[in-house]
């Protein structure tokens, strides 16, 4: 039998799809980050199946007894507290069990809270990374987001409720006070989007913020033109009597510029004389 990997509403019960809710039905044992969170969901929606722990400190142990499980016959659901397992939550280490062991995985598609965010950020949405939580630790979170710095793509962050104001923060002093959005209980009643820079966000949660989060952040920008030195190029080409056209196509491609750019100064040039 497949191993199904079932996402679970983020907020409001009625993104529980009725195929989510028949496999669940159907399942001889849940995996579940926390019973206690996944007991509500599953009595709303009439299910009764055994339900077994499966969380960060124990998953490489229980995914031993989950194959078990799956090479019996039975069948076996993954679900998280909310959200699709193996994004920012356990589950990852199962799946690739699977795969190892030739044992069928079937991931429903379902709710997840950053694809909303991304929308509703207004910011650019494709191409986008999403990196999910930031280090805890300055020292490696700065590293992260170094690495990330000259991507010019949209990022997207899970982050913390008690930890916003300070990762926020830290993020505008290594990528810049960039735009961004906070986008917060997604498909819950309070649900909010809180749109500007960076340093704005970090100072609108100062005094506090509850919540789940996902913060998205603007990409870097594309780089400059190097400076007036691809006119100095296009005027020695010139000079040593290459054509216009030539020319054009020359520095358009060594120095990032739109042929159009190139010719207008050509143009200009010319014009001068």
């Amino acid at each position: 039998m497949p191993l199904a990997v079932i996402p679970t509403p983020v907020g409001n019960l009625e993104d529980m799809s009725p195929r989510a809710v028949r496999m669940l039905k159907e399942a001889d044992v849940i995996a579940c980050e926390d019973t206690r969170t996944s007991l509500p969901l599953l009595r709303h929606f009439g299910i009764s199946a055994r339900l077994v722990s499966y969380h960060a400190h124990n998953e490489k142990g229980r995914a031993e007894h989950l194959l078990s499980l799956l090479a019996e016959g039975k069948n076996v659901a993954l679900i998280s507290d909310a959200g699709t397992p193996g994004i920012s939550d356990p589950g990852r280490e199962i799946v690739l069990r699977c795969i190892a062991e030739g044992v069928d995985v079937t991931v429903l598609p379902g709710p997840t809270a950053f694809v909303p965010a991304l929308v509703l950020s207004g910011l650019q949405p494709h191409p986008f990374l999403f990196h999910g939580f930031l280090p805890d630790k300055q020292g490696e979170r700065e590293k992260v987001l170094l690495e990330l710095a000259p991507l010019q793509c949209t990022l997207v962050f899970y982050v913390s409720p008690h930890k916003a104001e300070k990762h926020i923060r830290h993020t505008a002093d290594v990528l810049g006070n960039r735009k961004a959005a906070l986008v917060r209980e997604i498909s819950k009643v309070y649900e909010e989007a809180r749109r500007g820079t960076l340093r704005e966000l970090a100072d609108s949660v100062a005094g506090g913020i509850r919540g789940e989060i996902v913060l998205v952040v603007e990409g870097a920008s594309p780089p400059e033109p190097d400076g007036d030195r691809w006119k100095e190029a296009a005027r020695a080409m010139l000079s040593e009597g290459l054509s216009s056209r030539e020319v054009v196509k020359i520095v358009s491609k060594e120095y990032g510029l739109s042929k159009n750019d190139v010719k207008s100064f050509l143009f200009a040039e010319k014009a001068e004389d």
